[in-house]
This record gives C-alpha cells, structure tokens and sequence, in this order.
C-alpha cells in the first residue's frame, strides 16, 4: 500500500514531528521515522515519494526485537494512522546513501552535531583511561608483582570505591547536574598531575625501604628462597607498603576507571540522548571512543616508552592525561550549551515562544549507604543490572590477573612491559572499531537481548584454550610464549565485546527507569557493583592460592567457578531483557498518551 505523505499530516505536527535536519535511523527493513518524523529536506533526498505502510500485526515485532523502546508507529506522523508503522522503501535509496546508513545512520545537521560533541566526551575518557590503567599495571606489577593486584583491589580498591559513592550521593543532594559532573572528574585529574609533578620525584624521601618494611613484617631476606621471594602474603604486604605510591595512583585510577565511564560519560549520555537516538547512537560512542585506545597505545609505544626512564615516561603520559581532563570538561560544556540552544529553537519553531526556564528540581533526601543497598535489593530490574556488571567484574578477574603475571615473565622490565600494553591496548581499540564497524546494527536487528548476551558466549568460548594452556605448564620459553598469546587472544576479544555491545546495551537498561534509580541505582551498580565484582575475584583468587599454593594449582577450581559466572551472568541477562521490553513498552505508551 502506497501513500502520499500529504495526505499523512492530518493535524499540525509537532516538535517531535518535523526537526530542521531529521535524523533517520536504518532499521532490518530499510529506513524508519524513529527520530521523530521526516523532514521536507529528508523527505525529498531520500523518499522520491514513496512510503510502504505496513500492519502492526506483521511487522511490530521485527521492530521491537531491533529497538524495543523505540518501535516508532505513525502517530507522529497522523494520529489516524495510530496502529501502523511507517517504513521507507530502501530499494529506492541511491547506493551512496545506502552505505552511508549502513556506516554512520546519523543524519542531519543538529543530530550530526550532537552526536559528535557526546562522542568527544567519551573518547577523552576513555584516552585518559586507557594511559592511566596501561600505567598503573606497569608500576604495580613490575615493582609487587601482579599478585599483588589481588590485594590492592580488595583492601584498597574496594574501600575507596565505597567511600567514593558515600561522597557521590551526598554531593548528588546538593548539587545540580552540571556542578555534579565538574567536581567528580576534575578530582581526578588533579591527583594525576600532582602525582606526576609532586609525590613521583619525591618517593624516595616519603617511601620507607623495602628492607625496612620487611624488617617490620619479620622477613628476612636471606631466608627467602628464590620461588618465594616474590609470593606469600607478607612479602606481597612489604612490597606494597615500599611502592605505597605506585598502590594509590592504582587505587585512584581503578575508581577513575569506573566513575568515568560508568557515571561522568553514560550518566549524561542517558539524561540527553533519547531511546529513539540511543539505539544507533550508543554503538557508534563504541566505535569512536575505540580510536582513542588505538591513539594511547600507540602514544606509549612510540613515545612514552621510549624515554630514557620510567620518570620521564611518566611526565609524557601526564601531558595526555591533563589534556585529555581539560578537552572532556570542555567538550561537556560545549554539548550542553548546543542541547539547550537547539531546545529553545524547537521550542520556538512549535509554538512560537521561548521556552520557559526549567523549574528546579527538588533535591531528593540523602540515602545512606544501608538504604542504598535495600533501594537496590528493591527492583529486581536493578538487580539483574548489578549481575550483569558483578559477572563481568568476577569474570574478567579470573583471567585477568594470570595474564598479567605470565606476561611480567615475558617483559620484566618496565619499559617493555609498558611497551607490550600499549601495543595491547591499541590492538584492543582497532578490534573494537571493526567489530563495532561489523556489527553496527546488531543491537538495532537482533534486540537487547542478543546484544547482551553476546560477551559472556564470546568469553566463554575463548577461555576454553586459553585456561588448557595454562594447565599444560608454563616451564618452557614455548609454553610460556603460548599462553601468553591465547590470554593475548583471550582477554583481547573480551575487552572488544565488552566495549562494543555489553557496555551500549547495559548503559540502554537504564534509560527506562526514573531519575532516582538513574542517579542514585546507577552510582551503586557501575562504582560499588563493579568494584565487588572485581574484588571479589580477588578474594576468591587469594582464598584459592592459600588452599593451592599458587593460582596455577587451583586452575581447575577457577575454571569451575568462572563458567559458573558466565552462566550465572547470561540467564541474568536473558530475564533482564524481558523487563527491558516491558518497560520500554510502558515508557512509549505513557508518552503516546500525554496531552
């Protein structure tokens, strides 16, 4: 059926109807009205006056599989036509504009603009992210070994990610959105410079000795053997006490690692990026933000790791980390200043006034941390979301530590192994882009619930030779040069599938909820949530090494435990993706039936 787009305006449209420069979203059908209608300028580019409508009954649930909060019927075209949804004929699109769709569905002058400013946020989080982790395994696991990480993440991870949501919930309280957001990032980025600049050129002055410490716990050197000079929980205690300052700058990264993306990058994403635009919006953050590891591995690799010390090494990371705060600062700036200058617009071009100033929002009442945790054990919609976060934090902890202890075998000098991580970091990036450049439209087509449960399939399947590796031994220079290419391989495309579908579909979980679960639900689940996830893993890992002797003993115990989280994790996600449909489902009908 075959219908002339005048005869389709039956009353005067609105706001969300016809935009200046219409965004339009490619969909397993070809083109949909998603983002809020068609422009004349859309219209005639693409349309050439052609639009199949096509019956709910046949088509709603391919639609509401790619894009369960945003199956879009014509009731923003006509409210005659409630029941039907408006798709264009893709056969009469040029080649050009069918492989641009494909590429980058983003489209108009203001969706193109507001895309690209978010975008901008989250590659300089995930720049400055990707230096200061590569940097804080470098000194941990070189100068305490990366068994050590185990302990850090349990006794000094955990402790401040704790402390940090306690601040970030009363400051949530007190400050509106905007404040929030400046006094939880630029923190960070202070004690990063201060680091580079004060505490690193002093550490011999404020760091005891290592035979010092040792003295204290009651080691002596001369009776350690040479297997255990580097194992057991005393020697490991010492050593972190001697490199106390290597173990923050890891402790204030590892919460940096969460807060920045959890809640600095998607906290705002979510508050300014409707569903409608999510769906094709969040994959495409993946696939720009992965160019930013590629830049920082490579950074490192050719010139950072090429100074003539570790300290001055450390000067040039730092030169990147505080452009990097300084340009995420401004570039949330400047995408709020446009969000709200194309509001007024809109607002003007729909009723012919400016738009009234938004009123305050009260400020909600101060939840402790107990109250938190029953908020949370409330809604078994977060719940499910705190699983997922929890699967992948114990997951990624199992494989994780024994890759970075067999590659200090490999590269036990600093600067090498800062080279290899940067090597690994950018290969992390350009795996990620081309997954994201495959898969674009995979969470569009198959649903959420694909997209979510693709990174636990992916990572259970790869661990498998990954972890028979390990179990053959690690005596011989092969052996060792093995394992250390399947964990390469392994924790490789994990990292892909996690950046490129588990962290778009988790941040869309919670575009459904309200402003209280968002903000408060939100900083437990990606900060605390994730810090036990990981810390956990560290605990198990310890309780493992005491019972085993060494985590190599107890692989077969890991294994067991690990794809019992990733199945744990994956029915997890499985039920959640219900909830998403059905709350997806209410949100559009509740905003179908605003007056």
């Amino acid at each position: 059926m075959v219908m002339d787009m005048s005869k389709m305006r039956q009353r005067p449209l609105s706001g969300n109807d016809i935009k200046e420069d219409h965004p339009l979203s490619v969909g397993s059908t070809g083109i949909d009205t998603r983002g809020g209608g068609l422009s004349d300028i859309a219209t005639k580019r693409h349309l050439h006056g052609k639009v199949k409508v096509q019956d709910d009954a046949t088509k709603s649930t391919a639609a509401t599989a790619a894009a369960p909060s945003t199956a879009v019927t014509a009731t923003g075209l006509t409210s005659a036509a409630a029941s039907t949804a408006v798709i264009i004929d893709s056969s009469s699109l040029p080649m050009r504009s069918k492989i641009r769709n494909v590429i980058f569905p983003v489209h108009g002058k203001q969706e193109v603009t507001k895309f690209l400013l978010i975008g901008s946020i989250k590659f300089f989080v995930i720049l400055a992210l990707t230096l200061t982790r590569d940097n804080k395994d470098t000194m941990v696991v070189t100068e305490c070994g990366a068994e050590a990480i185990a302990f850090l993440k349990i006794y000094g991870v955990l402790p401040a990610a704790a402390l940090f949501i306690a601040l970030y919930s009363k400051m949530a309280t007190i400050l509106d959105k905007k404040p929030l957001f400046y006094a939880t990032c630029i923190p960070f980025f202070a004690f990063f410079f201060l680091f580079d600049t004060v505490i690193y050129p002093n550490r011999s002055s404020i760091q005891p000795s290592l035979s010092t410490v040792q003295s204290l716990f009651g080691i002596q050197e001369s009776s350690l053997s040479s297997s255990s000079k580097d194992s057991g929980a005393s020697v490991i205690f010492s050593k972190l006490f001697a490199n106390w300052t290597s173990a923050l700058f890891y402790i204030i990264a590892e919460v940096y690692s969460s807060v920045s993306v959890g809640i600095l990058f998607w906290q705002y994403a979510n508050d300014v990026v409707p569903v409608s635009q999510a769906k094709r919006f969040y994959p495409l953050f993946a696939q720009m933000s992965g160019l930013a590891p590629i830049l920082a591995g490579q950074y490192v690799v050719r010139y950072a790791s090429r100074a003539k010390d570790f300290g001055e090494s450390l000067h040039r990371l730092t030169w990147m980390v505080t452009f990097s705060g300084v340009m995420i600062c401004l570039f949330y700036k400047w995408s709020n200043d446009y969000i709200e200058k194309v509001a007024i617009l809109e607002t003007r071009d729909e009723g012919g006034k400016e738009s009234q100033p938004q009123k305050k929002k009260k400020k909600k009442a101060k939840m402790t941390m107990v109250e938190s945790a029953k908020f949370l054990a409330s809604s078994e919609y977060l719940r499910l979301i705190a699983t997922l976060v929890l699967g992948y934090g114990l997951s990624i902890n199992f494989t994780d530590i024994i890759f970075k202890s067999i590659v200090k075998r490999q590269y036990p000098d600093p600067l090498d192994y800062q080279r290899f991580m940067g090597n690994f970091s950018s290969v992390v990036g350009l795996s990620t882009c081309i997954v994201i450049f495959l898969g674009v439209h995979a969470i569009r087509i198959l649903g959420w619930r694909m997209g979510a449960l693709a990174t636990p399939v992916v990572m259970a399947i790869l661990a498998f030779p990954y972890f028979s590796s390990i179990l053959v031994g690690l005596d011989s220079p092969t052996s060792l040069r093995i394992a250390v290419i399947f964990g390469t391989i392994q924790a490789l495309l994990s990292k892909t599938t996690k950046y490129a579908l588990f962290d778009p579909t988790t941040q869309m979980a919670y575009i459904p909820l309200d402003e209280e679960s968002k903000v408060k639900g939100k900083a437990a689940i990606e900060v605390l949530g994730s810090r036990i996830g990981k810390s956990g893993g560290s605990l198990i890992q310890q309780g493992l090494v005491l019972v085993f002797g060494n985590i190599i003993n107890a692989a077969p115990v890991l294994v067991v435990l690990y794809y019992s989280v990733l199945t744990w994790w994956a029915y997890s996600a499985n039920r959640l993706g219900s909830l998403f449909l059905a709350k997806t489902a209410m949100q559009e009908e509740k905003k179908e039936h605003k007056p």
